[in-house]
């Protein structure tokens, strides 16, 4: 005859029941999730569109600098005289013109928009 071991009772419902420290855990865990992650991707976006603009208007305001330069240099009359202001009204156009033409491909549906998913 082989002895019966006894089995430990098995774990009713009641022992199962977070406790309270682990109700706090699980509050701080979504928390940080829901606030901290949000909060590093807009940094990283905001900090790679201040980069981005801030090259974009060096670049812009060197190329628009060398267009007056050649305006001036090309067209004799517009650096003399009183068509002096003309190579100026060229190029304010011109930048006037880049301008209206960055903020119309500004697409306002995605800055709105979830990013996708990461795995991890």
């Amino acid at each position: 005859m082989t002895p019966v071991t006894e089995q430990p009772p098995a774990r009713t419902r009641v022992d199962q029941q977070p406790t309270i420290a682990d109700t706090i855990d699980l509050v701080k865990a979504y928390a940080e999730q829901e606030t901290v992650g949000p909060i590093k991707g807009a940094g990283r976006w905001i900090g790679l569109g201040l980069a981005g603009a801030l090259t974009l208007g060096i670049g812009l305001s060197v190329v628009l600098l060398g267009l007056l330069r050649l305006i001036q240099t090309e067209w004799t009359r517009s650096s003399t005289g009183d068509l002096s202001w003309v190579s100026y009204a060229i190029v304010l156009v011109v930048c006037v013109g880049l301008i209206a033409l960055a903020v119309s491909r500004i697409n306002k549906a995605s800055l709105n928009k979830e990013p996708p998913e990461r795995t991890r």
